[in-house]
């Protein structure tokens, strides 16, 4: 099965603000509809620290958080991405961290050392049980991509310049272009890219 990153940029080409934040970005119901999607596909999600600490943060009282009709984070659809995401098994890569016994995600996380990873990726990506799915994550796939091990980009482009930030790509990369998606009542748009070898 395939690895895939999924993320969202600015159309500057941005991962994040210069304060380091992504919320500047586009995060709407597309986005958000697209994510399940993405992970209702996947047998494991694939995370760096940073990211695994954010998310793990957010997700795991979303499905069953009172209800707020004001609050658009609990919509239907991220209620079901909630679920999806707490009981998917999650590898985090990192040679320090360990996930705390009351992090809400313990029970449905190893850790991956970087000098296993390699290794640990192409193992998840033959055992044909789903997708290996990366969010976030920029340096983490920075490197799998570098070692050939990215097999596809999903980059939905947020309808907005940041000015500055994070650029995606840090490093030159070969891409081809296998999809490209509008979304009604959104102004994002998903290019699908396959990583050459």
């Amino acid at each position: 099965m395939p690895v895939i990153v999924s993320n969202i940029i600015s159309l500057d080409g941005n991962y994040e603000g210069p304060d380091g934040n992504p919320m500047g970005l586009n995060m709407d119901g597309a986005f958000d509809a697209y994510n399940l999607e993405r992970i209702c596909a996947a047998g494991t999600v694939l995370l760096g620290r940073r990211s695994f600490e954010m998310f793990s943060g957010h997700w795991p009282g979303v499905a069953e958080a009172p209800a707020d009709p004001q609050d658009l984070t609990l919509s239907a659809v991220n209620r079901e991405m909630s679920r999806r995401y707490n009981a998917i098994p999650k590898l985090v890569a990192s040679d320090s961290y360990a996930p705390p016994a009351d992090n809400p995600w313990h029970d449905t996380t190893e850790v991956v050392s970087g000098a296993d990873l390699a290794d640990r990726v192409r193992t998840e990506r033959d055992r044909g049980v789903g997708d290996v799915l990366i969010f976030g994550s920029r340096a983490l796939w920075h490197s799998l991509l570098g070692q050939g091990l990215v097999d596809e980009l999903h980059l939905m482009i947020s309808p907005g310049a940041l000015g500055g930030g994070t650029p995606v790509f840090a490093d030159p990369c070969d891409l081809t272009l296998i999809d490209s998606r509008g979304f009604e009542d959104s102004g994002n748009v998903l290019l699908r890219y396959a990583a050459r070898a």
